[in-house]
């Protein structure tokens, strides 16, 4: 089947970009696959893109500003939606003629702006399918309503997590929308997996208030008093850097705490640690998480919403511990530190564990949802929903609150209904 990707802009970095690589590289096997980026800034993508799978920008940034259409705001494009002031009458005119002239079998959006596009533009004969990779709860309430106008025109939404698709379902009521957790995936790892010797902590990603670094550097500091030789190398860039580097400086941590920069592929760094730490204050996934388990660290991570507690199993390859407690992140991570044995088994538990999420199981869910929806399409009837955990992802921790609201939200529907 051809499959076509609509995103914001392929040709930057970002969390979305890589994951939307990672899928398409998986399904350009045994698919044709497209990414049509709504932006170009640049020459060549900062990801390097698998040759069989084609690339189309429909504004270029460069060349396009000048446009008398470029100034002009957008109209189909959600005013509510956090990228709207970087989409105008241009691009909604490119976006939507692209949906009228594409002969791609399955269309996939991959944010709310452009899964409204999707909702609305694209033709009878187009699977459509909406991804979301933040959580129901992230957007404003106008952009919500928005999406309720137009995502019931949608064949599936995908969502990261069992818990988010539990919210939607809960929160959102899509008649006759097929809403499914499909998770993100991450490339086989080419490099063989940490030994669990190294004397390294390390963490990844933006250094944003939401990850709560500083909250890491702080539990890291009870370790680094017992075990002086240990260290915690904390890679990404962001508006907290500084911060950051003043709160390891009043903990006379230089010894031990590293802002080490940004490192593209972090696969090297990873493998060079014994354990993988997170302190989020709220993961829609846990991208690094699963990074970081499939080169066979351990990970000591905050139960936060959404992500971890369906990617960690707690005390089996990994530990979980409530949201924004610091001494409890100091403990997990010290249980590790001091035992080697229980550190080598965790980590061969993440390795072995975190399979699911590698580019075979997960192509394997994607192929099944869109034949699924393809079928459905076909014989003009929505997509039955899947139970939930049908996917290989058992709803725990938000996920198992939110099924369980959604039950009962929709048992006390038909009771009301019973009553009428």
């Amino acid at each position: 089947m051809k499959i076509s990707f609509l995103i914001h802009n392929a040709y930057g970095i970002g969390g979305t970009i890589s994951t939307t690589f990672n899928l398409a590289h998986a399904l350009a096997e045994r698919h044709e696959v497209e990414i049509v980026s709504v932006n170009r800034h640049r020459e060549t993508p900062a990801f390097t893109l698998d040759p069989r799978i084609r690339l189309r920008p429909l504004v270029d940034l460069r060349h396009e500003k000048d446009h008398p259409s470029f100034g002009r705001p957008a109209k189909v494009y959600p005013r509510a939606e956090y990228r709207y002031g970087q989409y105008s009458e241009l691009s909604d005119r490119r976006i939507g003629e692209f949906l009228a002239a594409t002969d791609a079998d399955v269309a996939i959006g991959t944010r709310p702006g452009l899964n409204v596009h999707l909702a609305l533009q694209a033709p009878d004969r187009t699977v459509r399918v909406g991804q979301e990779h933040l959580t129901v709860e992230n957007h404003p309430p106008a952009l919500r309503r928005a999406m309720r106008h137009a995502y019931p025109r949608l064949d599936a939404l995908t969502t990261v997590t069992e818990a988010d698709a539990a919210a939607y379902r809960r929160t959102m009521r899509l008649p006759g929308v097929r809403v499914q957790a499909l998770p993100n995936s991450v490339p086989d790892p080419s490099l063989p997996p940490a030994d669990g010797n190294a004397r390294v902590v390390v963490a990844a990603g933006r250094l944003v208030r939401v990850k709560r670094y500083d909250l890491l550097i702080e539990a890291f500091a009870t370790v680094a008093a017992e075990h002086p030789a240990w260290q915690l190398r904390i890679y990404g860039g962001g508006e907290e850097h500084d911060r950051l580097r003043r709160l390891v400086d009043r903990l006379r941590l230089h010894n031990n705490v590293f802002l080490m920069g940004t490192a593209t592929p972090m696969e090297a760094e990873w493998v060079k640690g014994s354990i993988a730490a997170s302190a989020s204050s709220f993961e829609p996934f846990g991208m690094t998480l699963v990074e970081a388990m499939r080169c066979g660290l351990p990970v000591v991570s905050t139960d936060c919403p959404y992500g971890p507690a369906e990617i960690v199993r707690d005390g089996t390859d990994g530990r979980l511990v409530p949201n924004g407690d610091r001494d409890a992140l100091a403990a997990a991570l010290l249980d590790l530190v001091r035992d080697d044995g229980l550190r080598r088994r965790m980590g061969g538990a993440a390795l072995e564990n975190s399979r699911r999420y590698g580019p075979g199981p997960v192509v394997e869910q994607a192929e099944a949802l869109f034949t699924e929806l393809a079928a459905a399409r076909a014989a003009g009837r929505p997509a039955a929903q899947a139970p939930a955990g049908a996917l290989g992802l058992a709803p725990r921790g938000y996920a198992a609150r939110d099924t369980a609201l959604a039950a009962a939200g929709t048992l006390l529907r038909t009771v009301r209904k019973a009553k009428r």
